[in-house]
């Protein structure tokens, strides 16, 4: 004997399975960011800290490919900001609101007030206004 489920029961059971596909898309995402910044870190920093243990073992590494290997470590920085908006969308609106540059035509510019509210936590009071603050 097989007992029907109840229409709510089958609705509930796919929005929970929407719910679960829904984060572990959101969870392989996060990971394949992780992974990939942990990954050009390593391509970055390896060769210059082994290339450091060598040079105080046998003192054998010339000083134009040590500084090489410095500026690659370097050049890490620089593709963190690069990584970030390509795989965060977070990241980038952030950005965006922030950034005249990344700044879509039809969005208005936050004001100072509106960032120092935002920041504060606090909300406008009705009874207050710019005039009276200052």
């Amino acid at each position: 004997l097989q007992v029907p489920c109840a229409p709510s029961q089958s609705l509930a059971g796919s929005e929970s399975r929407r719910f679960t596909n829904k984060h572990s898309k959101k969870a392989l995402k996060a990971s394949l960011t992780l992974g990939i910044l942990l990954g050009m870190f390593f391509v970055a920093w390896l060769p210059f800290f082994i290339t450091n243990v060598t040079q105080a073992v046998c003192g054998c590494v010339p000083a134009g490919f040590f500084d090489v290997l410095t500026w690659l470590g370097y050049c890490n920085s620089t593709m963190n900001p690069i990584i970030y908006p390509l795989f965060m969308r977070d990241f980038k609106r952030a950005m965006g609101k922030f950034l005249p540059c990344c700044r879509r035509s039809g969005e208005p510019r936050p004001s100072a007030i509106s960032l120092s509210m935002r920041n504060s936590n606090s909300r406008p009071c009705a009874a207050t206004s710019l005039k009276n603050v200052l």
